[in-house]
């Protein structure tokens, strides 16, 4: 294997020297990481541990430097808040500094062969040829990341579990505890995705959740598990979505299914997390009645309360998959007996494949501050890692999993504050390339829904790859996916009138986005069938308004772009941040083109500046 990783440092860049294998404990790594950071800075540091304190921590001011003080856990995350703030020349956080969410997990969705189905920055860091495989130092440095950013679960393989990964929680338990233990000096428990029908293979003959053999079967896997991983933070299950098996097959509910393998997790402190993402993705595109976004509150729902204290259903964050403008999934308002952990994707399946630019920070403000961070118990993301020397692809997608870890710990967080915390702690750049690089990844995301998504349109993706335009290229398959553009309109009606889906929101929301006049214009054809001679509340009619999306969004790459090459970046980043740019531009430029084109011959408008559009 190569080792250029091991000079791409992501964000620890003050942290040269690799943390030791000898080092076996949190506190352990929190001392070697304060002396040789603060060694040659005249400055004295010292740890105190305070075991009531656990997660948390406070930084104190002495006379001659600091003295962190936390539980076994809480110093490392302490020593690297007071390494990081330092190395900024910001203020060291003040007062007892707690994680807002218990569980801030990332989740893998890698393959034992090394695919990693939605994955664009390489092959699997842990498997290769259907058996682990992997450097131990790369793992230790991932773990030295995660554990900077307070990011305390990780689960390792994909939740579509393919073989041979179900042998993880059998034949292979001795290889997980050995990644297990590579982790855990850094505050980091492994979770495992298991295939719920998993009995079947194992000669129990059926996985109904209401059979005392299959509840019996799963007790004792729990115990063989947590003999070999006794901190193992618990199971991941995909189950009844996208052809997984799961309890639906035995006439049972997913609140029975999940309970079942809870209880088999409980008596060793396991959770259970369970994934809200159950539609009907064999849908025939004639009906207009079924709408998939209604999905996972119809089945959800009802089953508020009936779940045990250690599941928690993991929820993405809108009601669709993770596309550029979604609404809040209203199940975040609708089931407050149940806990709930909001899901979000770093790996940039609809948002440019780590090479469009696409910082997430302002994405997901607007989410939690329409959720209200109250209403999730945890947190999950989809892991933006893989094999390639910077980690996740493009050097700036980095920034996605830092921040994932920031907003964790603190969903009050501030997204230019955060963008500008990874720039500093990343680069030693002056002043104004400093602000221009902060502005150019505050932007993206703007920039990237303006050429791609505009006005709520989703799904107008190539299928499959889900890079690259094709405005009709879901319009008539099985999963739901449809915008129903044709000369008259576009847009789907999910008001009382239509598919009904605005009712599941609370009343405030309902009367927000059920009115076309006050729906914000980015849902607008999300939530409403509209003309394309409607009048926007800016006076221009709705298909202006997407021509100039398109046309600003192709206009403000080409921008990025320039911005981009007035920066003293360091290599390879900067060769790697150019390369990836030029293929942004050529995709907008592409969006744009195809996107215009699309509603020109629709709606016969031409546009009102006169701009190329193509007939």
């Amino acid at each position: 294997m190569r080792d250029n990783w091991k000079n791409r440092l992501a964000w620890l860049t003050a942290l040269k020297e690799p943390v030791s294998a000898a080092l076996k404990t949190p506190r352990e790594v929190a001392a070697f990481e304060i002396r040789q950071y603060f060694e040659q800075k005249g400055l004295q540091v010292q740890i105190a541990v305070d075991a009531a304190m656990g997660e948390s921590y406070a930084i104190e001011k002495t006379e001659n430097g600091f003295c962190v003080r936390g539980g076994e856990t809480g110093v490392l995350y302490g020593a690297y808040a007071l390494i990081l703030a330092h190395q900024r020349g910001d203020e060291t956080p003040k007062g007892m500094q707690t994680p807002y969410y218990p569980l801030r997990m990332l989740n893998s969705w890698d393959n034992m062969d090394g695919f990693v189905e939605r994955g664009y920055a390489g092959r699997s860091i842990w498997f290769e040829g259907g058996k682990f495989c992997y450097e131990e130092d790369r793992i230790r440095q991932l773990g030295r990341m995660l554990g900077s950013v307070g990011i305390n679960v990780l689960c390792i393989n994909n939740v579509n579990v393919h073989q041979p990964a179900q042998h993880l929680i059998d034949d292979m338990l001795p290889e997980v505890g050995r990644i297990a233990d590579l982790l855990r000096p850094f505050g980091v428990r492994l979770m495992l995705s298991i295939d719920f029908s998993q009995p079947i293979s194992q000669g129990v003959g059926t996985a109904d959740p209401a059979d005392p053999a299959v509840a019996a079967w799963w007790a004792d896997q729990a115990k063989d598990i947590y003999a070999a991983v006794p901190d193992l933070a618990g199971f991941l299950v995909k189950a009844d979505s996208e052809h997984r098996p799961g309890p639906n097959a035995y006439g049972r509910t997913h609140a029975q299914g999940a309970n079942m393998l809870a209880r088999a997790l409980k008596p060793f402190g396991g959770v259970l997390v369970w994934r809200a993402f159950v539609y009907n993705c064999l849908q025939d595109w004639r009906d207009q009645r079924t709408d998939r976004p209604c999905a996972a509150y119809d089945l959800y729902h009802p089953m508020d309360g009936q779940f045990d204290e250690n599941v928690i259903l993991q929820v993405k964050y809108g009601p669709f998959d993770f596309q550029v403008r979604e609404p809040v999934s209203p199940l975040f308002y609708g089931m407050p007996k149940t806990r709930l952990a909001l899901e979000l994707q770093l790996a940039q399946e609809y948002t440019g494949h780590q090479i469009d630019l696409f910082a997430m920070p302002p994405l997901w403000r607007d989410v939690i501050d329409d959720m209200g961070k109250e209403n999730a118990k945890a947190i999950a993301a989809v892991s933006n890692l893989g094999r390639d020397d910077n980690w996740t692809g493009h050097p700036f997608a980095c920034l996605n999993l830092y921040a994932f870890g920031v907003f964790a710990w603190n969903p009050d967080s501030k997204a230019e504050g955060v963008i500008r915390a990874w720039v500093k702690n990343t680069y030693a750049l002056d002043r104004q390339d400093e602000s221009n690089l902060v502005a150019l990844l505050l932007h993206s995301r703007d920039a990237y829904e303006k050429y791609t998504g505009s006005l709520g349109l989703d799904w107008m993706v190539n299928p499959h790859d889900h890079y690259g335009p094709n405005p009709y290229g879901y319009e008539f398959d099985l999963w739901g996916t449809y915008n129903r553009a044709d000369r008259n309109a576009v847009g789907v009606d999910r008001t009382e009138k239509g598919t009904g889906y605005v009712s599941q929101y609370p009343e405030k929301w309902q009367k927000l986005y059920g009115d076309p006049k006050k729906c914000p214009d980015q849902l607008l054809l999300f939530f409403h069938r509209l003309p394309y001679d409607f009048v926007m509340r800016d006076g221009r009619t709705l298909i202006q308004r997407l021509y100039d999306d398109h046309f600003e969004g192709a206009q403000e790459a080409e921008e990025m772009q320039a911005a981009l090459r007035t920066l003293l970046l360091p290599e390879p980043d900067g060769q790697e941040a150019a390369e990836r740019m030029e293929k942004q531009v050529r995709n907008a430029r592409e969006w744009r083109d195809v996107v215009n084109t699309f509603f020109h011959r629709f709606s016969g408008a031409d546009d009102a500046k006169g701009r190329k559009i193509y007939d």
